[in-house]
């Protein structure tokens, strides 16, 4: 049987899942020159696809034009391009419909194994359950080995750092400074570090005087407390609401090193090579969601020997009676003494 010479992507959310799509498509592209790919994602996404060659993208309108049983329609737009194969890296309700279309019509899919039954006992709090799991760039790379396309996760080339448009150099104009970002937010309470603690870590940095530092995030509260902290901290900027997602990776892909949460941020710092420091609270890195080709020394986890149960969820979104501060054990000490490692390590290479 004859491989796929042409295979479409499917992953339509949220914005870390797809953000680790991108190295592991520059890997396909890179190991399979001559394979023809196409992304089928939200339009959002589209600006993550343009560093990686020659993919094409198709946008999926699911809150309109795509929604509920008009999907079928997307899937004909979709099988017009001539795919197949399909690598379904989302195996939920849409992509699910969409592979029973496809399937009738021929074409092969192969469907990413989420785990859900390991990822279900790393949080029962059961200790011998506590271990690594396949991180989510493995299981999207078994779906394409499955279509007949192996590749090996060490040989990433990083995307050249694109050019920053003249109007925002303003970002990075102290050439004295380390240019370092800070995503402070997350999508739910129990992984994002607590705002007194962020600002005291700020305040650390500000003290140094070695840094300029890049306030990102997205919504109307998660602005406006950045505003403040722009405010109080000298060398803060807040770049929150003032460019487009395009722009914003942009900016992202030229600073030295970044602060994340377990969110998507981190790991639009990880397409581009740069250093991440990633916070996690009730989640952990175990469950395989850790930024692309990241030190493990970069995972700063909170205190398991106070708050045992960790990881209480995959996503955050639970965690029982007095779990709450389990982040409150990453002193904002420990992440500038480790941020200051990881630039020591970048001028040493």
């Amino acid at each position: 049987m004859s491989l796929p010479q042409h295979i479409l992507v499917m992953r339509f959310s949220a914005l870390g899942d797809v953000a680790m799509v991108v190295p592991v498509l520059r890997i396909l592209r890179q190991t399979y020159p001559e394979l023809k790919i196409t992304v089928l994602s939200r339009p959002f996404f589209n600006p993550l696809f343009e560093f990686i060659p020659n993919v094409n993208f198709i946008s999926a309108d699911l809150k309109k034009e795509h929604k509920g049983l008009r999907i079928f329609k997307l899937g004909s737009q979709v099988k017009a391009t001539k795919i197949d194969a399909v690598a379904d890296l989302h195996d939920v309700l849409r992509t699910k419909m969409l592979s029973v279309y496809f399937r009738l019509h021929g074409i092969s899919v192969k469907t990413i194994d989420k785990g859900r039954k390991e990822k279900k006992a790393l949080v029962s709090g059961n200790p011998k359950s506590f271990k690594q799991l396949k991180t989510t760039h493995q299981r999207y790379a078994e779906v394409f080995a499955q279509l007949g396309y192996p590749i090996s996760l060490e040989n990433y080339s990083p995307p050249r750092k694109p050019e920053i448009p003249e109007k925002f150099r303003v970002f990075l104009a102290d050439a004295s400074k380390n240019i370092i970002g800070i995503a402070p937010f997350a999508a739910h309470e129990g992984k994002m570090y607590p705002p007194d603690l962020m600002k005291k870590l700020l305040k650390i940095l500000e003290k140094s005087g070695n840094y300029k530092i890049l306030l990102f995030g997205g919504g109307a509260h998660e602005i406006k407390q950045l505003n403040v902290w722009e405010k109080e901290v000298e060398h803060c900027v807040n770049v929150a609401g003032k460019l487009s997602f395009s722009d914003e990776l942009r900016l992202i892909s030229n600073v030295d090193a970044f602060i994340s949460m377990d969110s998507g941020n981190g790991h639009l710092a990880a397409i581009f090579g740069i250093p991440v420091l990633t916070l996690w609270g009730v989640t952990h890195p175990f469950a395989g969601f850790a930024p692309f080709q990241q030190d493990e020394k970069n995972q700063l986890t909170a205190d398991r020997k106070k708050y045992p149960l960790i990881p209480t969820s995959i996503y955050g979104n639970k965690f029982p009676p007095g779990y709450k501060n389990a982040m409150r054990t990453i002193s904002p000490e420990k992440i500038a003494a480790e941020l200051a490692r990881v630039l020591k390590n970048i001028k040493k290479n």
